[in-house]
């Protein structure tokens, strides 16, 4: 499909692009960093290119030194993966200049969807539902607590640019909110570059519910149904899975919001992967949060309840070929995935990085891992600490529990501190076994038990 390409990103994404690339595509070569020189996905390529110092700024956000690897060495296509470069209209621009495919949205789509206040007001004239908030970014603190008073609080303060969870507080006071926009505008800036940030209601005890979309070049726009991605810590994901446990409560809520999805995108010419949030409330309402404008971190999830694979997916799209139709697709069992971290869960969820001696992944029927790592490899405090995604498939969501809980059992990780054990117990507990959880609910269950 293309002759040489470059995955411009690291760790488990890098390597699990590398894995379908080789079926695909003639050559394949990701971007390494000198902390990362006893990575796997490096090992998985035909070449691999060093973009500069363990820092960000100076390796994997830069749009120059990367630009260069993929010149230099003649690849004809880039894939961003996620984080980093992949929601930069920038570098979606200056890749499609230089004549190279780039793996995804165009620059003016990944802009205006990438923008969550300008994606909010576009959702809102393509008539989906938006939870109420602010008509567009709020900068200034004084005018950020006078909204809050005539609006009531309380209420989330939220960076435009980026996604993730980065650049999100809850404030309940005007003390609270003062700081909020201190630290998310920081945030903004420090991980996206944009200290721009807006305001929301916030809801409380919400469902985070997203669909999965594709678009191609012949303007057909797909979904992949649902992924319930509630379990969080610090507005970040912890476990996801598909089927949504909360569709059951809410009948005909997963087409009424896979509809949603699918209008939003062909409303904004939407090409490739993408992904639209939402929330969901006690009682069922749903609202767009935002436009995730790339491959999710979870879609393996999808993945396992499709049989598709969503990077193949991306690079026939990619390529001009149109999208399967919506009606050849199909649900079929239950997905679970965890994310293994470095990190305490009995400390606030802080990173633990350190030496990992013993690496051992599970395997077996069902069972999937997506991972960067080995034995004998450092987790360093310069990205973000995730090991692996364990991902499982079942006939059912009970029986999709049972196989997780094993494979957790038999998944090894020595020499530092890990949220293994955390999930192993989650797999046991009744409210989480009977779909009861909302996305404040991981940090209260670790609280309490």
């Amino acid at each position: 499909m293309f002759n040489k390409l470059l995955v411009a990103n690291r760790g488990e994404i890098a390597a699990r692009i590398v894995r379908t690339c080789k079926r695909l595509v003639s050559r394949r070569s990701p971007s390494t960093a000198k902390p990362t020189k006893r990575a796997t996905y490096p090992l998985l390529a035909d070449e691999a290119y060093l973009v500069g110092p363990a820092h960000v700024t100076q390796s994997y956000l830069n749009i120059e030194r990367i630009l260069q690897i993929a010149l230099d060495t003649g690849c004809d296509a880039v894939h961003p993966g996620y984080g980093l470069l992949s929601e930069n209209g920038t570098f979606v621009h200056a890749v499609r200049e230089a004549g190279m495919t780039f793996i995804g949205p165009s620059a003016d789509v990944m802009r205006l969807m990438g923008d969550k206040a300008a994606a909010r007001a576009f959702a809102t004239q393509a008539g989906v539902p938006v939870v109420p908030g602010s008509q567009g970014e709020i900068n200034d603190e004084d005018a950020a607590v006078e909204f809050a008073e005539s609006f009531g609080y309380p209420v989330l303060v939220k960076a435009s640019a980026g996604g993730g969870g980065i650049g999100m507080k809850i404030a309940r006071k005007e003390k609270a909110l003062r700081k909020a926009m201190q630290e998310c505008q920081r945030r903004g800036e420090s991980a996206f570059g944009n200290a721009g940030v807006y305001l929301e209601r916030y809801v409380e005890d919400p469902r985070h519910i997203e669909i999965q979309v594709f678009g191609d070049a012949h303007g057909n726009v797909i979904h992949l149904f649902e992924r319930e991605c509630s379990v969080q810590r610090r507005h970040q994901k912890v476990i996801e899975e598909s089927p949504a446990p909360v569709m059951a409560k809410f009948p005909g809520l997963r087409d009424r919001m896979a509809q949603a999805a699918v209008d939003l995108s062909k409303a904004a010419k939407y090409e490739n992967a993408g992904t639209i949030e939402f929330i969901v409330s006690p009682e069922g309402e749903f609202f767009f949060i935002e436009m995730n404008t790339r491959l999710q971190v979870e879609h393996p999830v999808t993945e396992l309840v499709t049989g598709l694979d969503l990077v193949e997916l991306q690079l026939r799209v990619a390529k001009g070929e149109a999208l399967p139709q919506q009606s050849s697709l199909h649900q079929a069992g239950h997905a679970i995935e965890c994310r293994i971290y470095a990190e305490d869960p009995d400390r606030m969820f802080m990173p633990q990085p350190g030496h990992i001696t013993d690496y051992v992944e599970p395997t077996g029927e069902g069972v999937r891992v997506d991972s960067g790592v080995r034995g004998d490899w450092d987790v360093t405090p310069y990205y973000d600490p995730m090991i692996a995604k364990l991902a499982v498939h079942a006939d059912s969501r009970d029986a999709a529990r049972a196989r997780m809980a094993k494979a957790l059992d038999e998944f090894t990780i020595g020499g530092l501190t890990t949220n293994r054990a955390m999930h192993r117990r989650l797999m046991d507990d009744a409210q989480f076994a009977a779909g009861d959880f909302h996305t404040g609910w991981l940090e209260e269950w670790v609280k309490a038990t």
